[in-house]
């Protein structure tokens, strides 16, 4: 099993619109620099933060499955299928099935933090489709408590979101104490720690940390007080020729 941590400083990092959104990018694109390329069906992850209210303006997708996942504040998107401006909270999930192309616009209020992270789906197929977009309200997400473990299930049984990127698993850890991670053979876990410290497998994690775990042995996080993590699983090989094998990103 090889466990990596990747601090907040060797990490990629970007902005737009001169300062105003600030972003480090656990994987970035490959002129991002940084020490993490795409790798199983994840291509791309930025944790972005509003200075100030910011828009981006509208731009093109084609192919990749594109997630938003609000952190705290409030975002706003706009695209050319649904031409509206929809508003998302602290909470809420925004999906974009780019397939045979989609443009769209993100406006960022000041204090707003975000995840956006790129699925590599089966390009071959998902090329073809029809783009589709959907927002999904934080209540809609299935909540499981025990033991002063908080798991939300972003992805997975009970969620309504579903992803042609298969098979994907994402979840929010909110734990207090002592965590056994549930590894799986044949998968890599992936976790950016939102807040919190501790030790994983004895080695010292911080807040804005990124962890690959890749293998199926034991592993155990001992958080100091509370720790809120957020985890992806994602399989070793997925199956068909991700966009990065075959171009080499």
């Amino acid at each position: 099993m090889s466990l990596r941590i990747i601090p907040k400083h060797m990490q990629a990092h970007g902005a737009f619109n001169n300062g105003q959104i600030i972003e480090n990018k656990p994987i970035g694109f490959p002129q991002d620099g940084g020490h993490v390329r795409p790798y199983s069906t994840l291509f791309y992850w930025a944790h972005a933060e509003a200075l100030v209210d910011s828009t981006i303006g509208l731009h093109p997708h084609q192919g990749f499955e594109i997630m938003s996942f609000v952190l705290d504040g409030a975002i706003r998107h706009y695209d050319t299928k649904n031409k509206v401006w929809r508003p998302l909270q602290k909470g809420d999930v925004q999906i974009i099935r780019a397939g045979s192309g989609i443009e769209h616009s993100e406006h960022v209020e000041k204090g707003g933090v975000i995840f956006q992270i790129w699925t590599d789906p089966d390009l071959r197929k998902t090329l073809s489709k029809p783009a589709t977009y959907d927002d999904y309200p934080a209540a809609v997400f299935p909540v499981v408590k025990e033991n002063g473990h908080e798991r939300t299930i972003l992805i997975g049984e009970g969620s309504p979101l579903t992803l042609d990127t298969q098979p994907l698993k994402v979840t929010r850890e909110r734990i207090d104490g002592k965590w056994s991670v549930d590894t799986v053979e044949n998968n890599i876990i992936s976790l950016y720690i939102i807040d919190g410290t501790g030790t994983i497998n004895g080695q010292s994690f911080g807040k804005d940390d990124f962890i690959i775990i890749d293998g199926s042995e034991e592993v155990n996080v001992e958080g100091n007080g509370h720790v809120d993590i957020f985890r992806i699983d994602a399989p070793d090989k997925p199956g068909y020729a991700t966009y990065a094998e075959r171009f080499g990103n």
